[in-house]
């Protein structure tokens, strides 16, 4: 089946979101990449189940997508800790709960970005993958990257993502 095929077939998914900023210095209030999340997922008819706000430690982080991921979110997104710094460990952190990593999104993710700041893009990292048949994806914390991603990659292939990762 051609890949339209496969999107028209995951047609009426709706996912079970959650969003996960990781920051140390963020406070509910400041969390502009989290509330930009929010309200593009629910535009796209999506829930968003859960909002959290964790400290940049790869443990901390890594509890927080699996507490989600056991309360039934089919898609998990992570917010910031994606750069050179010593802190950055959310990539780290999702990673290790891959059952498989699909790089093409980081790649992508880095294209686009490159395409709006140049060579800083190399800068960053980004990451999707599945965990039992949903989705973690790992983006940098800035709104403008979180909206990249979700308006250019995640959100149009959300429903096809899923239905594949469920073996549909």
């Amino acid at each position: 089946m051609s890949a339209g095929g496969h999107k028209r077939r995951a047609e009426g998914i709706r996912a079970s979101c959650a969003v996960i900023t990781t920051s140390d210095t963020r406070t509910e209030k400041t969390d502009e990449s989290g509330r930009v999340a929010r309200e593009l997922l629910e535009k796209a008819g999506h829930q968003v189940a859960a909002r959290d706000l964790v400290p940049n430690r790869e443990g901390t982080i890594r509890a927080a997508i699996r507490r989600r991921l056991r309360e039934g979110c089919d898609f998990v997104l992570v917010t910031g800790g994606t750069g050179a710094g010593p802190r950055d460990v959310s990539i780290q952190a999702a990673q290790a709960l891959f059952d498989r990593e699909l790089p093409g999104f980081g790649e992508i993710f880095r294209f686009l970005s490159w395409e709006e700041v140049g060579s800083a893009a190399m800068l960053s990292r980004a990451a999707l993958g599945l965990v039992k048949g949903r989705a973690v994806c790992v983006t940098p914390g800035s709104p403008k990257a979180v909206r990249l991603a979700l308006e250019k990659l995640l959100i149009p292939e959300l429903a096809h993502l899923l239905s594949q990762a469920r073996g549909r």
